[in-house]
């Protein structure tokens, strides 16, 4: 029982060692810029530096997608708990009363401006106990050195997750709308929805330090791993179309348009006579070009002679021992209603289509 509370409180930390060593690299690089840039402004007369400043840069580069960590928080978290702590010295002198108080408004305030930063606390609380040095700056100390040292360090922070490769300031990833719409992504329209969060957050009763998008983003993936796991096994050798009609690139353009007629498709994969796939020809093709759609006055097929001219070869294909799974998102967030399969030669062997996909699927449900 002792172990199970201990292993409870001590709670846990998720993320690679790759992480943790970036994230120590990165809080004694930004402390080490910060000392050396302030000592050399200030000099040995002046509070330099602050210890509440170690604790400001584990959340900005060891937790940097923490909303607490955030460069507004940083900066304004720790400028206004010294605007606090001043203040309180200024009226209440530097006893145990300044300092609780000092604290207590800190917070609030920081909560009233959307900046808690868990440092701010033992800010306030400098700025009231820091002795002499401190106290004689009055408030300069919130210019100089907390809000100069802050803005410094959250510099540094950006600077180094640009280059380590995490977003700061986070944003959470979003799927760019497909259709230039509101609407979300279509991956993202059924399970848990943004207003399921917003009601499992609200009956919480605690705040929880993670930003609601990237909460949203978890249980997204959470969700189709469940689905990569309840699907597994399903192949796309199992569902595709073997029995293909396609085109070969010098083939004429009238003939790629009786065959998509005559067969009720609207996609020809492009194929050499040597089997390798190296286009894809679809009934929007015939008309616009993708690329530069405003620049295309009359039909593509009006001037054209040659599929060559009309195909798209920029593709995403499969191969035939892909999971099916992963076909799901590629249909539904990047607009695909067909894929060619093909092997590690490049020839073509198949095609999976979403009706190929949606009856494997509810077939596999059954």
């Amino acid at each position: 029982m002792h172990l199970t509370r201990l292993a409870r409180w001590s709670g846990q930390w998720v993320g690679s060692r790759r992480e943790a060593f970036a994230g120590a690299l990165g809080v004694a690089l930004g402390l080490l810029v910060t000392e050396a840039l302030s000592h050399w402004a200030l000099g040995d007369t002046h509070p330099w530096f602050l210890v509440p400043m170690g604790a400001s840069a584990v959340l900005a580069f060891a937790v940097p997608a923490s909303p607490l960590a955030q460069p507004w928080p940083l900066i304004g978290g720790n400028a206004v708990a010294a605007l606090c702590g001043v203040l309180c010295h200024r009226w209440l002198g530097d006893g145990g009363l300044a300092m609780a108080v000092a604290g207590g408004v800190a917070v609030a305030a920081m909560f009233a401006l959307r900046c808690l930063h868990p440092p701010g606390g033992a800010m306030a609380i400098t700025a009231v106990a820091g002795g002499p040095a401190v106290h004689s700056l009055g408030l300069e100390f919130v210019a100089w050195p907390v809000l100069i040292n802050s803005l410094i360090l959250a510099a540094l922070a950006v600077a180094f997750h640009r280059v380590s490769g995490h977003s700061y300031p986070h944003r959470p990833p979003q799927a760019a709308p497909l259709h230039d719409t509101r609407d979300p992504a279509p991956s993202r329209r059924g399970g848990v929805r943004a207003d399921d969060i917003d009601a499992a957050l609200a009956s919480y009763g605690e705040r929880l330090d993670i930003d609601r998008g990237d909460l949203e983003e978890i249980l997204t993936r959470a969700q189709l791993a469940a689905q990569r796991r309840q699907w597994a096994g399903l192949r796309c050798a199992d569902v595709m179309s073997t029995d293909l009609v396609s085109v070969d690139p010098d083939s004429p353009v009238a003939e790629a348009w009786r065959l998509l007629a005559h067969h009720r498709i609207k996609t020809l994969p492009v194929v050499r006579p040597d089997g390798r796939l190296v286009g894809i020809v679809s009934v929007p093709d015939f008309f616009i070009d993708r690329r530069n759609p405003a620049l295309q006055p009359t039909p593509r097929m009006a001037s054209a002679t040659h599929v060559a001219e009309l195909m798209s070869t920029e593709l995403r294909t499969a191969s035939p021992e892909q999971p099916l799974v992963d076909l799901a998102a590629w249909f539904s967030d990047h607009g695909l209603h067909h894929l060619p399969v093909i092997d590690a030669e490049g020839r073509l062997r198949g095609m999976v289509t979403q009706s190929d996909l949606v009856s494997a699927l509810l077939a596999r449900g059954r």
